[in-house]
């Protein structure tokens, strides 16, 4: 006697976790995107963190962790330094501070601007990071002279051989601010000082005027005001107080 199997239409085996229907490549690219926006959330909520540290807290092996740090390591997204410590790249945080720069930043900076501007009388500034190295300026109060540095928002300039570049990229004296003379206009002096968030620098305030104005004891000055309105700026975005400027 031979057993009778009811025929009918045989269902496809799936592996477990992917939806019928869907594409095995795009379920891998999928994971994929999901375990790098993971380890990029890891890096970023901390100042430096380990691989040992991300695969642990992403529950990934090391190896999957590495080759995926390395991936976002080369777009820019996050950066390794000399012990092998991840924290986040210059892309990054160009993204985040162009994000915080179009909603809320220049919004947060503009009393800051206003007051720059009433107490130095010239033309003051909030610039970010902008794409490649280039900073951006996106807010702008202008000075009151007759002869005033205007007319550079949007406008993006190199970091390379100025104070908004040194500042951006987190060369900054004990004095809290950076002045020199403009190398794009080498009749302006600019005096620029760094905003903070939790995550580092986000963008810089600045102060532009004529060279013949500005002597050394005024250069001081604007200084010490810009950094104060920086550090006020930062304390808003939740930057740690051991970070801020409180020179005054």
């Amino acid at each position: 006697m031979t057993s009778q199997v009811a025929s009918g239409p045989r269902k496809a085996l799936v592996p477990s976790g992917v939806e019928p229907g869907v594409p095995a490549g795009r379920v891998s690219s999928t994971r994929a995107v999901e375990r790098a926006l993971a380890l990029l959330s890891e890096v970023c909520s901390r100042e430096d963190v380990t691989l040992t540290e991300c695969a642990r807290q992403t529950g990934l092996p090391p190896s999957t962790a590495l080759r995926l740090l390395r991936t976002l390591e080369t777009a820019g997204f996050v950066s390794r330094d000399d012990a092998g410590s991840f924290r986040a790249g210059s892309r990054m945080i160009q993204l985040g501070a162009t994000a915080i720069g179009r909603n809320e930043l220049a919004r947060l900076a503009q009393p800051a601007l206003d007051r720059i501007g009433t107490a130095t009388r010239e033309s003051a500034y909030l610039s970010i990071r902008g794409v490649g190295d280039t900073a951006v300026y996106i807010a702008q109060v202008e000075g009151t002279h007759a002869v005033r540095h205007r007319g550079w928002i949007g406008r993006a300039v190199p970091l390379e051989g100025l104070a908004v570049g040194l500042v951006l990229r987190g060369e900054i004296p004990e004095e809290g601010y950076v002045a020199g003379r403009d190398r794009l206009e080498p009749d302006v002096t600019a005096i620029v000082a760094p905003v903070r968030y939790p995550g580092g620098i986000v963008a810089a305030l600045s102060v532009l005027g004529p060279t013949y104005r500005i002597d050394k004891a005024t250069m001081h000055h604007y200084g010490r005001i810009v950094a104060t309105e920086a550090a006020d700026l930062s304390a808003q975005l939740g930057s740690p107080p051991d970070h801020q400027e409180t020179s005054r």
